[in-house]
């Protein structure tokens, strides 16, 4: 039996969350109101000014020191408060995906979602055979199962639920109406991911954050670990792995891009090198935030080793 201080504790942080948790929800509800693009707006503005002011802002600058030492303090500045504007439109953006994405591939005609690559997703759900997708934090990520779906691709997605527990409620309930299978990061996971792959399914993972018992890679020249899950499934069942990012464009635009499978390394006995794989993926990671660093989430401790 647990003691009463343990019972009240839990009780007190469960409170906290109901109240946090409706407190958001009656925030997006309020902006649901709005049309999407005012909403969008508003959140961004308030963002960039309240952003700068949180702890977390200066494990980002701390971050964008180390990762561009050779630019000046207003440009790093610059970049976080765009990453602070593109988190605040993510999450306003959940109340609004029945409306943001517009994408469909029948018509010519240009809407607010393009995508770059769609005969890649059209060849995969031809194909027979297990499939990995991987992405990291970037534009509004949510809308690539999104896009997979409109060519009839089911994709089982790995995501990591918020630790409140009803906010995460609400997030799993937007996610799965339009994003198909949901599978939270938790004990077993890895497992269940195994058996859509040996089923012949198809699996979308992020691959940008800190893992404290992954293998050691670098990001930004810089030492961190790394998940060996994609890099274990891979080498397991002998898939194909696909790269798959969104980028944010002007105006209130995304573009969807689906690259070609990549060439995972092999060891002396032909099996894919887990480590080697790893610092594949951050290798490509890294890439796509060189070329949008405003688009990923520099608050995040990835490079914090334990």
């Amino acid at each position: 039996m647990k003691p009463f201080p343990v019972k009240l504790g839990r009780m007190l942080k469960t409170a906290e969350h109901w109240a946090s948790a409706r407190l958001m929800l009656a925030v997006l509800a309020l902006l649901r109101r709005l049309p999407p693009d005012k909403a969008l707006d508003f959140a961004e503005s308030a963002a960039r000014r309240v952003g700068p002011k949180l702890g977390r802002h200066r494990v980002a600058m701390d971050n964008l020191r180390q990762a561009y030492p050779d630019r000046r303090p207003e440009e790093l500045e610059a970049i976080a408060s765009d990453m602070w504007a593109n988190m605040a439109r993510l999450a306003v953006e959940y109340v609004f995906l029945d409306k943001l994405f517009d994408y469909d591939p029948d018509t010519a005609e240009p809407g607010r979602v393009e995508v770059k690559g769609r005969e890649i997703f059209e060849r995969v759900r031809d194909e027979a055979g297990p499939h990995i997708f991987f992405t990291g934090h970037l534009g509004n990520f949510e809308f690539l199962p999104i896009a997979a779906s409109t060519f009839g691709l089911r994709v089982t997605s790995l995501f990591r639920a918020p630790n409140n527990p009803y906010v995460a409620d609400y997030i799993h309930r937007t996610r799965s109406s339009s994003m198909g299978s949901l599978l939270a990061s938790r004990s077993g996971a890895a497992l269940h991911l195994a058996r859509v792959l040996e089923d012949g399914g198809n699996i979308g993972v992020l691959v940008d954050q800190k893992f404290m018992r992954g293998v050691m890679t670098r990001f930004f020249g810089r030492p961190c670990q790394t998940s060996p899950l994609v890099p274990k499934l891979a080498r397991q069942y002998e898939c194909d792995v696909y790269p798959a990012r969104c980028i944010r464009l002007p105006g209130g635009r995304f573009r969807l891009e689906v690259e070609d499978k990549i060439t995972p390394p092999r060891d002396d006995k032909g099996a894919v090198d887990v480590d080697r794989m790893a610092q594949q993926l951050n290798d490509i990671v890294e890439r796509w935030v060189r070329e949008d660093p405003g688009q990923w989430m520099w608050f995040h401790k990835r490079w914090d080793i334990r």
